[in-house]
């Protein structure tokens, strides 16, 4: 046990089982957990959707919710609720020295306006006049402010008052990865004492799915759990709205202000392996050998996105590397790009809170832990196109 141990103090989460660290594991720790689910909006594709949220509990001020897109809503909405959860929320003294490490995509484009410029270049051959014509009058410039993906994090500065260092990462898994990488870092290295880091993704909106598609990674067809989806049912990733915020601390600075502490950050580590040389199984292994587990059987929270190549990997490294019970939470939460990895770790940090295994989600393919209380928790994300992490986290 050190000064500089990283424990986890705050979780802010919501996704389609509602918000809240409580209503989560709630939810998740009930025997026969089903999912929330959307099949009949974005045909052939189901979506896991977001709840019914009253956003002025966490962003007072309507003028700063409606310059605000929903993903940058959700994304501030949920680092208030981690604030909150941490008892940091009214504080200024520490609300100004907090660093704050953001994992973000590019925002949601204006699909209307896209859908105007494409049927209008259809009868047109002078498509740089009409672009310009578009450009100053159907585009407002607060649009492409509200596309930066900087400005998540501006606004939590704003709504919250987190006026310490900042930065945002963008690549999809990998942000998240790297956000939660380098907040764990800085706080070990004497860098930072607290850090709120997180991230959001609104998969309600065509050209977010349209992302996932261009690659043939979208599963069609009926909801099955992430590790049953066959290649007849499309790319296998079924996507949800969701958002994941962690208030990271130095043991010593949680101490001092009495602070409840979920779990400890034991460990992080990351990868990005060359996928077409089809070593990812082995790329995984790799992580994992890097995390110090024990010898008795051990939790994994994994991010598994159901994407046929990646979800595969995993399985096969997992199978191989040690004693797992392995936890798909994809199956009812949907693959949420940016906010997987956090989500992965609030998830592991409640369990070991707790101090019980979730039920399997997948009683077909994933085993009960029999050994009751979990002395470790493995958080996995590996991304359905690219970038690996894992996490180990323990008690505090």
């Amino acid at each position: 046990m050190s000064a500089r141990d990283v424990v986890i103090t705050g979780i802010g989460l919501v996704s389609s089982l509602g918000e809240g660290a409580s209503r989560h594991w709630q939810a998740l720790a009930a025997p026969d957990p089903r999912p929330v689910l959307d099949a009949e909006t974005f045909q052939p594709y189901t979506v896991h959707p977001l709840p019914e949220i009253d956003w002025g509990q966490q962003i007072a001020k309507r003028g700063d919710q409606r310059q605000m897109e929903t993903w940058q809503r959700l994304g501030t909405y949920t680092a208030g609720l981690a604030l909150d959860d941490a008892g940091v929320k009214d504080n200024e003294g520490l609300l100004a020295a907090m660093d704050m490490i953001v994992a973000a995509g590019g925002g949601e484009r204006d699909v209307n306006v896209d859908q105007a410029i494409l049927d209008a270049a259809r009868d047109r051959n002078d498509r740089d006049i009409l672009l310009n014509e578009k450009l100053t009058t159907e585009l407002r410039p607060t649009l492409f402010l509200a596309q930066l993906s900087n400005l998540l994090a501006g606004n939590i500065s704003i709504v919250h008052k987190v006026t310490g260092s900042s930065r945002t990462f963008m690549g999809e898994e990998g942000a998240g990865v790297s956000a939660v990488e380098t907040a764990a870092a800085r706080i070990a290295s004497g860098q930072s004492e607290q850090v709120l880091v997180g991230g959001a993704f609104q998969t309600q909106h065509p050209d977010m799915l349209l992302g996932y598609e261009l690659g043939g990674f979208l599963h069609r067809r009926r909801w099955k759990p992430v590790w049953q989806r066959a290649a007849n049912d499309g790319g296998g990733v079924i996507s949800g709205s969701g958002a994941a915020f962690l208030i990271l601390e130095s043991r010593q600075h949680a101490q001092s202000r009495g602070a409840r502490a979920y779990a400890t950050l034991s460990s992080v580590a990351s990868g990005r392996a060359r996928r077409a040389e089809g070593n990812l199984s082995e790329a995984i292994s790799g992580l994992l050998r890097v995390l110090p587990l024990p010898q008795e059987p051990v939790l994994v929270i994994s991010g598994a996105s159901g994407a046929h190549a990646a979800t595969g990997a995993e399985r096969g490294a997992l199978s191989g590397a040690g004693d797992f019970a392995v936890r798909g939470f994809s199956s009812l939460t949907g693959h949420m790009k940016e906010a997987q990895f956090p989500f992965a770790i609030a998830l592991a940090a409640l369990a070991v809170h707790e101090g019980a295994a979730y039920p399997p989600f997948d009683p077909e393919n994933e085993t009960v832990m029999e050994s009751g209380a979990p002395s470790a928790v493995v958080a996995t994300t590996i991304g359905y196109h690219r970038y690996e992490g894992a996490a180990l986290v323990v008690p505090a």
